[in-house]
């Protein structure tokens, strides 16, 4: 995999949150220039330390003028857009207020960045489209991209809508790349201490097929979507290459899901939210695991 070739100027929205935050920091860090947004919330946005915009992305009006340099003191020449704001889970909101509030931000936002010429895309899909809660057991496992989106909440619902709806935005506009990431749980390093006293009852976090994603990891999968140059909508899962627990994969699934097919071989820790085709296409390769942070217990069968 060769060394991405990276837009010079990408606005990211949802800049405050968990995984914006590491997003903003790492762009930076390897030399683009971010314009950092989101709308007012607990954080000091200046806090990110650059330049920042506060836009309510539910108005047409303010996301075409952050994309176009219509706000004052603030550049044009936007090549991307990085576009991770929402409501961030189910159950946050009333479901209407989820789904209005989501789907008109991501709406906005494909639309106002066709309507400035921008021509690519990264978007933060999310893990829940496979099928979480899991409480119909998945297809098989470890799952992936290829089979139908399952939405089983409104904010799910919407993720679906979204990777639909870039379809479209591809199809009216063939020279659109656009690329959905389907992100699982994000987690910074103090989010790690917990994670061994989850062996004592697998089912705690069967809801994500015991997944997660380091969100420094998170950003660097960003990173590579950036790069993608291959015209039209495509959907990765990102999580990290292992689970949250100490025990097995393979003793997790008999445990949990007995009747569910398991395709190939399983790594010892290996996940169950397959980066297979996001390691073949984007070039990802997660670099962190909680693993490295916590001591852990030996591991059981």
């Amino acid at each position: 995999m060769t060394d991405p070739v990276l837009p010079r100027r990408v606005v990211v929205t949802g800049a405050t949150g968990k995984l914006g935050r590491a997003v903003v920091a790492h762009l930076r860090g390897v030399g683009v220039d971010v314009l950092a947004v989101d709308r007012a919330g607990g954080r000091d946005p200046r806090d990110l330390d650059g330049e920042f915009l506060l836009v309510d992305l539910t108005d047409y009006g303010q996301v075409v003028e952050a994309f176009t340099g219509g706000a004052d003191e603030h550049a044009g020449g936007i090549e991307a857009i990085v576009h991770l704001a929402a409501v961030p889970a189910p159950g946050l909101m009333s479901n209407a207020r989820t789904f209005a509030n989501n789907s008109a931000a991501t709406y906005n936002v494909f639309a106002a960045a066709r309507a400035a010429g921008i021509k690519r895309v990264v978007w933060a899909s999310s893990e829940t489209v496979l099928g979480l809660p899991f409480d119909t057991p998945p297809p098989y496992a470890p799952v992936d991209e290829e089979y139908a989106a399952r939405p089983e909440s409104t904010y799910s619902l919407n993720k679906a809508l979204e990777e639909e709806m870039a379809r479209h935005f591809c199809r009216w506009d063939p020279e659109l790349v656009m690329v959905g990431l389907r992100f699982s749980n994000v987690m910074d390093v103090e989010d790690y201490a917990p994670f061994p006293s989850f062996d004592a009852d697998p089912r705690l976090r069967r809801w994500n097929l015991w997944g997660y994603i380091d969100a420094r990891d998170g950003a660097q999968a960003v990173e590579r979507a950036l790069a993608h140059d291959r015209p039209g909508a495509d959907v990765f899962i990102i999580a990290n290459a292992d689970t949250v627990m100490t025990r097995s994969s393979a003793s997790l699934m008999a445990e949990v899901y007995p009747g569910v097919e398991i395709r190939g071989e399983l790594g010892e820790h290996e996940t169950l939210l397959s980066i297979d085709k996001a390691r073949r296409v984007l070039g990802y390769e997660p670099r962190h695991s909680w693993r490295d942070h916590v001591d852990t217990p030996v591991s059981e069968a």
